[in-house]
């Protein structure tokens, strides 16, 4: 197990474990009690939001042998249990579809579904990036789906559900997944340094969580990375650590230049940002994190610090951040960071990079002085 990376090692093995989704976990575990499982499922949703987790989940708990009838928990001792978690039960199938998508593999998948479960009740199939099927095996795919025989269950998964035929989609019973919250992702994230031992203050975590943009998957890598960087100290990771391994551009950096535009301090926040620019800083990376970080002035003005986008920051950075947001206007601060979207799709096809954040400066400026 310690070669695992964490999002495989920590993987979820009982819905109790399962962090977010709480409207599908509730009506799954409803079925599975009740004995109403579905024939088919279709997960739909953005990537590392537990889709191919609660699959395994729904797999092993539907074939648990010592489930008693009104349970939904499986007992992860019984042979069909540890055969799934161990990923050699003959009984489950999954496959991707981006690598097995022609109407070949589909026909030799619906040979075999003919066939009852070697050992299990259910012969169940977990079909990943379903989307990337051809027409010609989405189409064999749905007789099968239409008249399924009563031993085998399809679970479905795509991240681009516009993509899936509608015929197939009206077939399944369909669960949206959508992306975590920061809080729990965060939540998720203390459990597992918990279970490693890990010291690493809240806001480094914080930090981890917003560059995860939702995805728990995303979130554990982020986390296994800084965890083996840090491997040799015994010292607590703090948010810098994450900021300097991540590649985050200084907060310090885009507050300071925040500072000269409430200021109206034209000629030194350009001077500012020529100087960040020859100590190599990205400027690209530089104003995403300038538009994020006006952004969150602008929720901090309108809800106060509770808001779960005002995180990552230290109680220092906060304050800093609570004072800069009464200097400006609500509107002004609308119409800066639309400045500074613009300056940032600009620069992409600009022949001096600067420029457009250099622009946006001088509008911005000339904003918070009512001109």
């Amino acid at each position: 197990m310690n070669n695992l990376v964490l999002y495989r090692k920590y993987r979820p093995q009982n819905f109790s474990e399962f962090i977010g989704q709480e409207h599908i976990v509730r009506t799954l575990t409803n079925e599975i009690s009740s004995g109403m499982v579905s024939h088919a499922y279709l997960f739909s949703g953005p990537r590392g939001t537990g889709k191919t987790t609660l699959a395994r989940l729904l797999a092993k708990a539907a074939n648990c042998e010592n489930r008693k009838s009104n349970e939904f928990e499986p007992c992860n001792k019984c042979p069909s249990c540890l055969e799934i978690m161990e990923g050699r039960s003959i009984d489950l199938i999954e496959i991707d579809a981006a690598s097995h998508r022609g109407i070949d593999e589909m026909r030799e998948l619906i040979e075999g579904i003919k066939f009852s479960p070697t050992k299990s009740k259910y012969k169940i199939f977990i079909v990943d990036e379903s989307h990337q099927l051809t027409k010609e095996a989405s189409n064999a795919l749905l007789k099968t789906l239409e008249e399924p025989p009563a031993h085998a269950i399809f679970i479905l998964a795509t991240t681009e559900i516009h993509k899936m035929i509608s015929t197939i989609i009206s077939r399944c019973q369909r669960f949206d997944f959508r992306k975590l919250t920061v809080p729990e992702i965060v939540e998720r994230l203390e459990e597992v340094c918990k279970k490693e031992k890990a010291k690493i203050e809240k806001p480094a975590l914080e930090l981890i969580a917003i560059n995860a943009t939702g995805s728990i998957r995303d979130a554990e890598s982020l986390l296994d990375q800084i965890l083996s960087f840090k491997a040799s100290s015994e010292k607590e990771i703090k948010a810098e650590d994450v900021k300097g391994l991540l590649g985050l551009i200084e907060i310090d950096l885009v507050s300071k230049i925040t500072d000269f535009i409430s200021q109206k301090k034209t000629a030194e926040a350009i001077n500012f940002l020529t100087e960040i620019s020859d100590k190599g800083a990205d400027l690209q990376e530089f104003s995403k994190a300038l538009v994020n970080y006006l952004r969150q002035i602008m929720i901090y003005k309108i809800v106060g610090a509770e808001n779960p986008i005002v995180t990552g920051l230290t109680k220092e950075e906060l304050q800093k951040l609570e004072s800069q947001a009464g200097v400006f206007q609500e509107e002004e601060i609308r119409k800066i960071i639309n400045l500074f979207l613009e300056a940032e799709n600009k620069m992409k096809y600009s022949s001096i990079p600067q420029l457009p954040i250099e622009l946006a400066i001088i509008e911005a400026v000339g904003l918070v002085a009512g001109s």
